[in-house]
């Protein structure tokens, strides 16, 4: 039997992501303009062509290995996996990153965290640029990525502020596991990276305190009121202790905001993503908490997300 097309395999592909995957019980249909791009997607992963070489090479059969793997990964779309694990892999950034199950999936939000910290970073006098070959790892000042997950931020800072030595923090073992393989493989930046295990400021060591340039952190914000009306495709795959901050939501916020004048070097900055209707009493803790120039970032959708605060000097 002859091999499709790449360019056949890629029509198939979103044939059967628009059926729900042919499960009679029904499975998640990705249809429409969403369908097509994700069986691009999916294909170009299979295939190692980008999205003009998959385009060049739709005539030329495609390879055995990705017609014999193409209708599981399909199968497991279908099935409301999300894409993002289905590949393995997703961009955050300049990056490309390792993600699974056991964190969440990099998002635009977190990109734009990742902008703000690193432009407070200059702000305050950080150099930024490519990391000289020649340092050797050398660092003048700290940074911290509390709850780094996939490593996502600490990788941003590291690649970003050459001068960092990056503190990477997380209370999952398994996160910790996903962050340290990414970390693996990102050469120069990685070297400066520092991973550690514990709850927040708990994961750092006590020598640090009141040493910290920039903190950074995406931390869990969702209620658990909230948690059963969150789309299936995020409350049934990806971790829940990632989301869940506790009854209120705002659990893991106040304790970061709280404690962060403690750990701060004197006028170094904190830098906090959160829902927009968190910010009113965010800004108010920081300012009742030794915090002080409070600013508040909208992200991509014109939503307020991030807040800077920075210690007193």
């Amino acid at each position: 039997m002859s091999r499709p097309t790449w360019g056949e395999l890629v029509r198939s592909t979103a044939a059967t992501l628009a059926r729900g995957g042919g499960d009679p019980e029904g499975g998640d249909v990705v249809g429409g303009d969403r369908g097509q791009l994700e069986a691009r997607w999916i294909i170009q992963h299979l295939s190692g062509f980008d999205a003009v070489e998959l385009s060049a090479a739709g005539s030329e059969p495609a390879t055995h290995r990705a017609v014999a793997m193409a209708d599981g990964l399909v199968q497991r779309r279908a099935g409301g996996e999300p894409l993002q694990y289905v590949l393995g892999v997703w961009a955050f950034r300049d990056l490309d990153l390792l993600v699974d199950r056991r964190v969440l999936i990099p998002r635009p939000e977190t990109e734009v965290l990742a902008e703000v910290a690193i432009a407070t970073a200059g702000e305050l006098g950080a150099r930024r640029g490519r990391p000289d070959p020649w340092a050797a790892g050398a660092t003048t000042y700290v940074v911290a990525d509390l709850g780094t997950g996939s490593g996502a931020l600490a990788l941003a800072l590291a690649g970003a502020l050459p001068d960092a030595e990056v503190w990477a923090t997380d209370a999952s073992d398994d996160a910790l596991a996903v962050a340290r393989a990414n970390f693996s493989g990102a050469g120069l930046p990685a070297t400066r990276i520092r991973a550690a295990s514990g709850s927040w400021f708990d994961a750092l060591p006590e020598a640090r305190r009141a040493g910290f340039r920039l903190i950074v952190t995406n931390p869990p914000y969702v209620s658990e009121s909230e948690w059963d009306g969150l789309p299936d495709v995020v409350s049934q795959w990806e971790p829940r202790q990632a989301l869940v901050s506790g009854p209120t939501g705002r659990e893991a916020i106040d304790h970061v905001i709280g404690h962060a004048d403690d750990w701060l070097e004197p006028g170094g900055a904190l830098v906090v993503e959160m829902a927009s209707h968190q910010i009113a009493r965010s800004v108010e803790l920081a300012e009742t908490s030794g915090l002080c120039d409070v600013e508040v970032v909208r992200d991509l959708a014109s939503r307020e997300r991030v807040m800077v605060a920075r210690r007193t000097r």
